[in-house]
């Protein structure tokens, strides 16, 4: 048997590089961290192949003494922790001491430094494990690394690496995560010579606009709870506005971006009730809690975490996005929520006014006389006999109620003008046309209130003034037989008349006017599917959005225009109305400049 031997220390390094710098992104990922906790506020990054022939990261931090600098290359060195009782509630980026002495073993590595108090600055060199003596050098306060040839003695390592462009899109994602988290320092990416990004100091909302587009900021919801120790803040992306991929997610953890499963889980879940599945939300959200809450020594990479609290940190992610997406309902009016000390903060929205206002639209009679009027107004024509001003009053646009500071005002969604191919609800509101898919919104807002009487255990029946029959399998007979109880508690009242039918007496009133056999049949399927303990939990919800699309008013039928306006008006006052409950959108906004353009008006 061989002789055990300690392994030479440049070995050391090199099998520690393959974990923590597998690629040139990982090693500015390194870098960039250092400079942070440092206390940069402007950090330069330069690129040179993607990072594989040069990677030059230059901050205005602190700097390093020139007696500090060898131990900066050093292994396991670092000035951010001394004792375990630091590793537990470690308050910086970076902590282990390991990346710069691993990169410094798989390239060349020059690390230039001048703190604040020093008439100039040192630098030291190293070389395959080797180091040079400190030298002077001129220079800024803080630290220039440069690291060139990543890789050259590892050839095995090098080989794995993809090519240019890719290394590059690694190198730039960590780059902009870096950015994301720290808008409040300047940050500026060269590759090849080209300066692909110029990001100033600014605000949070400033610095998500600038990395994910104008299209992310219109299309989310920004907000801030807190409960206890635990803060969520961030910008949530609309579901309408849902992506084919997961490139626009970011989670930061006291300022360190991570991919936690239980994080993604509370998410995925919040926003499971209004998102297609095939279709991905985009998010920046920023998770704050005492150091000690979390440990951050789980992965040499950093990005992944552990909570000591996980069974509260769940809840608490999942309910503060589910109330911030319910807020974004047509006319939520937001408000600075109140900070609780439990897991359940108050609502961060209210209902519309106009919710529960009497207010009305006026009568849109349209008169034989109409066309006359018409022209008469175009051309001048002042007949008294001919009733035209008269006409012209009846088919006038209807006038929206007044404020007390006599200006009109109108509810978000205004007030319905015509209904399209019996499928669409054309409305007017103070910006411009409004357009509604009224099988799509119905089906929400019977879904939600399924979803509070179920909640408050009271789903109303409606008996059926004739019991309709179905032929039944035997599964379908024995699952009423079975399963009378939950039947009842959804409101349907079903029998076995023979071991080969079923007779429904009574269904859910908010379904009153769906086919009482197909619905019976389709509830049966989802128990008989996935059994009663899982209707009741986790499947609930799918039942209810279920029965809430036999419910829904379907296309092609005929509505007044009373009947329209009380749908805008329950929209209005239902949580998540601007999504289906499979995801899609139910409403759009096109304003007056966006049907200008159309018509190329005022050009």
């Amino acid at each position: 048997m061989p002789d055990i031997h300690v392994l030479p220390d440049l070995l050391v390094n090199q099998i520690a590089a393959g974990e923590v710098v597998e690629r040139p992104a990982a090693a500015l990922k390194e870098l960039l961290e250092n400079s942070l906790d440092a206390g940069a506020t402007d950090v330069q990054v330069t690129l040179d192949d993607g990072g594989i022939r040069r990677i030059r990261v230059q901050d205005d931090g602190c700097g390093i003494d020139r007696d500090q600098l060898v131990l900066a290359l050093a292994r396991h060195a670092t000035s951010k922790i001394a004792s375990f009782e630091d590793l537990e509630r470690v308050g910086t980026l970076g902590f282990r001491g390991e990346a710069l002495a691993s990169i410094a073993s798989v390239a060349h590595v020059t690390l230039a430094s001048r703190t604040a108090d020093a008439r100039h600055g040192w630098k030291i060199e190293a070389h395959g494990g080797t180091l040079s003596e400190p030298e002077p050098v001129q220079g800024d306060r803080g630290t220039v690394v440069d690291v060139l040839d990543l890789y050259y003695n590892t050839p095995a390592r090098r080989k794995f690496l993809r090519t240019t462009a890719t290394e590059y899109a690694h190198a730039e994602d960590w780059f902009l995560r870096i950015a994301l988290a720290r808008p409040d320092v300047a940050f500026r990416l060269t590759h090849n010579g080209k300066a692909n990004w110029r990001l100033p100091a600014q605000s949070a909302e400033e610095r998500i606009a600038a990395i994910l587009g104008a299209d992310f900021a219109r299309a989310s919801v920004g907000f801030e709870e807190s409960a206890g120790p635990l803060t969520l803040r961030g910008f949530a992306g609309l579901p309408a506005a849902a992506r084919g991929s997961r490139d626009a997610q970011y989670v930061f953890v006291n300022g360190r971006f991570v991919r936690d499963r239980l994080l993604a889980h509370a998410i995925r879940e919040a926003y499971r009730d209004v998102m297609h599945h095939d279709r991905h939300p985009a998010f920046v959200l920023f998770f704050d809690l005492p150091a000690e809450l979390v440990d951050v020594n789980v992965h040499p990479t950093k990005t992944e975490v552990r909570f000591r609290e996980s069974r509260g940190v769940h809840p608490f992610i999942r309910s503060v996005i589910e109330r911030t997406l319910a807020a974004s309902q047509p006319g939520a009016i937001p408000v600075t929520p109140a900070t609780t000390d439990d897991a359940s903060p108050a609502p961060a929205w209210t209902p519309s006014p106009y919710a529960a206002s009497p207010t009305r639209q006026t009568a849109m009679p349209l008169t034989a006389g109409e066309p006359l009027a018409f022209y008469d107004r175009l051309f001048g024509r002042r007949d008294e006999a001919s009733g035209a001003d008269a006409a012209i009053a009846a088919i006038a646009p209807p006038r929206a109620p007044v404020d007390a500071a006599g200006t009109e005002t109108s509810p978000p969604l205004g007030f319905a003008i015509a209904q399209l191919a019996g499928v669409y609800i054309l409305a007017q509101n103070h910006a411009g046309l409004v357009i509604v898919d009224m099988h799509a919104a119905h089906e929400r807002i019977v879904y939600e209130r399924l979803k509070t009487a179920l909640d408050a255990a009271s789903v109303p029946a409606q008996p059926l003034l004739i019991p309709a029959t179905l032929a039944a399998s035997s599964i379908e007979v024995a699952t009423v037989e079975e399963h009378a109880g939950l039947l009842a508690q959804l409101g349907f009242e079903m029998a076995a008349l023979s071991p080969t039918s079923l007779v429904v007496r009574s269904i859910p009133v908010l379904l009153r006017n769906a086919d009482p056999a197909a619905l019976a049949r389709d509830v049966l399927r989802e128990i008989a599917d996935v059994g009663v303990s899982h209707v009741l939990a986790g499947r609930r919800d799918e039942l209810l959005a279920t029965l809430a699309c036999h419910g829904a008013v379907r296309a092609n039928r005929a509505l007044t225009v009373p009947e329209m306006n009380a749908l805008l008006r329950d929209m209005e006052a239902t949580e998540r109305s601007g999504q289906c409950n499979h995801g899609r959108p139910t409403w759009t906004q096109l304003s007056m400049a966006e049907l200008d353009r159309l018509f190329m008006r005022g050009r």
